[in-house]
C-alpha cells in the first residue's frame, strides 16, 4: 500500500510540474490580448488641484485654501470646472496656468476675474464655467483644448488665485499678493466623476 501511495505521489508530481511550465509563453495572441485591454482603460476625464500658499513660488504664509475640480467632455471639447476657496480675501483673479511644481509659468485660461481689488473675504464657490479653445490665451492661444488637456495630464499645469487689497504697496501679507496667494498643481483624478 506504501508502494502505491509513493508512487501515486511521484506521478501526481510530475503532473502538477509539466503543468507548472515556466517558459515564457511564445503564443503572440497573449500579448495582443494585454495590448487590447490597455487601449479599453478609458483616459483621463477628470483633475483636480489643492491650493495653498506654501505651493506658490515664492511660498506665501497665508490661511487661504482652495480646490478646483475640472471635467473634460466625452467629446474633449469642453472642460467645465469648480474654484472652490476658503480664508482668502481680496481675490480678483484666479486662473490656469502651465508650468511644472516650483516654477512660475504664463496663463492660458481664465478661471475668475479680473474684478476690482480689495473686494473681501471669499468662502466657497469662487467661480465654475467651461473652457474650450477658444478660451485659451497665452502660449496655448489658437491651439486644440487637447493641448491644455495634455498639460494637464502631465502635471504641466497649475491653477492659481490672485489677491489685491487695492492698497499700495504690495505683497504686504494675506489680501495682498497679486502674483498669485494660492497655488495648486492639477493633476488626474481619474476616468470618471
Amino acid at each position: 500500500m506504501r508502494r502505491f501511495t509513493v508512487s501515486g505521489a511521484l506521478v501526481l508530481l510530475s503532473c502538477v510540474a509539466a503543468a507548472c511550465d515556466r517558459t515564457p509563453p511564445t503564443d503572440p495572441r497573449g500579448a495582443l490580448g494585454l495590448r487590447v485591454a490597455a487601449e479599453r482603460v478609458p483616459a483621463a476625464k477628470n483633475f483636480v488641484a489643492h491650493l495653498t500658499g506654501a505651493n506658490e513660488v515664492p511660498a506665501h504664509e497665508t490661511r487661504g485654501v482652495g480646490q478646483i475640480k475640472l471635467q473634460l467632455s466625452d467629446d474633449g471639447t469642453e472642460l467645465r470646472y469648480r474654484l472652490i476657496s476658503s480664508n482668502i480675501d481680496n481675490v480678483f483673479m484666479a486662473h490656469i496656468h502651465v508650468a511644472p511644481a516650483g516654477v512660475n509659468g504664463p496663463i492660458v485660461a481664465f478661471l475668475f476675474g479680473p474684478v476690482a481689488p480689495g473686494g473681501g473675504r471669499t468662502d466657497g464657490v469662487l467661480a465654475h464655467g467651461t473652457i474650450t479653445a477658444a478660451n485659451l490665451i497665452g502660449p496655448l492661444a489658437g491651439h486644440p483644448l487637447s493641448d491644455l488637456v495634455a498639460a494637464l495630464s502631465d502635471g504641466g499645469a497649475y491653477a492659481n488665485v490672485h489677491t489685491n487689497d487695492g492698497v499700495p504697496p504690495t505683497n504686504t501679507g494675506p489680501g495682498d499678493f497679486p502674483g498669485g496667494e494660492i497655488r495648486g498643481q492639477i493633476r488626474v483624478a481619474g476616468p470618471t466623476p
